[in-house]
């Protein structure tokens, strides 16, 4: 077996061992976290976005909804700073909006280490370089 195989395959491993663990510890605060944004903002309680992946591979990034889907006259959404409600902020603080991409880890998405999925509409605008960050699993983005 190559050396990169077995480096690939060990983190594969790690990150299903620290995401699962991670997982059933924080399932208290995920409930918590789940029904705030369902008695405050509503249904649904998740938000999913396409991010590029290993490989270039879309997949849907998941949070919890930090934001109300707040429209004006046009039905254009309002800007984040009127549609992020304090709630949403203080989940944002903690980082707890981000918990949910422990699952985009267990998927096999995303890893533990890695670089950040940046928004789909970028990949356009890589230069050669840039692009290398495909070549790995994106990570959970813990900021």
């Amino acid at each position: 077996m190559k050396k990169q195989k077995i480096y690939s395959v060990a983190k594969r491993i790690v990150d299903l061992l620290i995401a699962g663990t991670l997982l059933i510890l924080l399932v208290p605060a995920m409930v918590i976290a789940g029904l705030s944004v369902y008695f405050i903002l509503g249904s649904p309680i998740f938000f999913k976005q396409p991010r590029p992946g290993l490989d270039g591979k879309i997949f849907d990034i998941i949070k919890f909804r930090t934001m109300t889907n707040a429209v004006d006259s046009s039905g254009k959404l309002l800007s984040d700073e009127i549609r992020l409600l304090p709630a949403g902020a203080w989940l944002r603080r903690w980082s707890l909006d981000e918990l949910p991409q422990l699952w985009n880890v267990i998927r096999g998405e995303m890893s533990l280490v890695g670089p950040r999925p940046l928004l789909v509409e970028y990949m356009p605008l890589y230069n050669a370089r840039q692009s290398l960050r495909h070549r790995v699993k994106p990570y959970r983005d813990w900021e």
